[in-house]
């Protein structure tokens, strides 16, 4: 079988290919940078060297198609946003490409925070408190302390907690508009990952964050059973006739849920696998257009994991201290702080992946602040811009 990732630097590339490595396949890897993440493992095959796909939008989507129209691919699978650039320019692609992704009409309903909490509240499903932002005045007229978040940001670059007027004045400086306030919701962190045939459920799995990444993401997970949450989703992914995977974030107190976001793609895909439910393989055989499962595939509750790399990232920018991030990377490592499967780096099946871990770490002993600024540079060689998107569609929409 030969696949072909979307991308090859964030964190839920390299657990597609664990998972996939794991599974007894390798994966390529498309990637606007030299030496991604994914380069590292025993289970990458051959890394491409694309166009941008924010910078320069059209040139990296015909070479994914003609990548994968000549490579002979059984899949191309979207590890992140570009989901969403898949998915506005499809006609851009080559016919019949082994893709699995909704219309673009539905991306446009969930990509943009706003756009979910418009969603959220036409379908009646439970988030905080929440306001569209034009200035001050509308975030105190929501109350403090709140969120304040950029319409379309990722891996929580865009995302501000403000207390006063004050901090709300100097976040707006900084944050991208439009912006969406937002009130804290109570309880734990989780997420839902979920996989669609056109509206109809296939797989479903939640899990809780067990251990804080960079900018607050699951850097270790345990995967619970919280069935009104797989209710939610389902409800929303026949809403829009999704097709492919979906995740959203919540929080929950005893598994009922407040929703904050959605990813509309799969996320961090490695509790899923070890709790029973492989999304990334799932997800080949959707894009092939084979028959999928009639009844849902539900991830088993109780399985831990962990990422050594993201929770070493994460103590380095919560605690901005040399000894702290060490100590954690080496709890994570012996399994003395995390006894949990490693679904990132996991060293003694892919000895390769040793390497981003020691630069990271040689990284971090340099200077902790250094994270936020390695962070961005990651974040900038995945992410796709609302700018990029516009030119997609003119593209599309001129018929060529």
């Amino acid at each position: 079988m030969k696949v072909l990732l979307s991308e090859g630097s964030s964190l839920t590339a390299r657990e597609h290919l664990t998972v996939l490595g794991r599974a007894g396949v390798k994966a390529d890897v498309l990637s606007s940078i030299s030496h991604p993440l994914c380069e590292f493992s025993r289970w990458t095959g051959t890394v491409h060297r694309v166009p941008s796909p924010s910078a320069d939008p059209l040139g990296y989507l015909a070479a994914a198609g003609r990548l994968t129209e000549t490579g002979g691919y059984d899949a191309l699978l979207p590890t992140h946003e570009q989901a969403w650039l898949f998915a506005v320019g499809r006609k851009l692609l080559p016919t019949g490409i082994p893709l699995a992704v909704a219309p673009a009409m539905a991306f446009d309903r969930v990509q943009g925070k706003l756009a979910f909490c418009r969603l959220l509240d036409e379908l009646d499903l439970p988030q905080p408190g929440w306001t569209e932002v034009a200035g001050v005045a509308d975030v105190a007229g929501l109350g403090f302390p709140c969120w304040l978040k950029s319409d379309f940001s990722t891996a929580g670059r865009g995302v501000r907690l403000v207390h006063d007027n004050n901090t709300a004045t100097a976040a707006l400086a900084e944050l991208a508009r439009p912006v969406l306030a937002q009130l804290p919701a109570p309880g734990n962190y989780a997420q839902v990952g979920a996989l669609f045939d056109r509206g109809r459920l296939v797989a479903v799995h939640t899990s809780e964050k067990t251990g804080d990444g960079a900018g607050g993401s699951a850097a270790a997970r345990l995967s619970v059973d919280h069935p009104e949450v797989r209710a939610h989703v389902a409800r929303v992914g026949a809403h829009l006739r999704w097709h492919g995977g979906m995740t959203f974030d919540y929080f929950h107190v005893d598994g009922r849920p407040q929703y904050i976001e959605c990813n509309p793609r799969t996320v961090e895909p490695g509790n899923a696998a070890a709790s029973g439910v492989d999304l990334p393989m799932l997800t080949i055989a959707l894009g092939s257009g084979a028959p999928m499962a009639s009844t849902v595939a539900i991830g088993r509750a109780g399985v831990r994991t962990q990422s050594a790399l993201a929770l070493m990232l994460g103590a380095a920018e919560r605690t901005g201290r040399r000894h702290a991030s060490v100590a954690t990377l080496l709890k994570a490592l012996t399994g003395r702080g995390y006894p949990d499967k490693e679904v990132l780096t996991p060293l003694r099946k892919d000895p390769k992946s040793a390497l981003p871990l020691a630069i990271a770490a040689i990284t971090v002993l340099r200077g902790p602040a250094s994270v936020r600024a390695l962070a961005a540079k990651v974040v900038a060689a995945y992410s796709v811009t609302p700018s990029a998107i516009d030119i997609v569609r003119s593209r599309v929409d001129q018929g060529v």
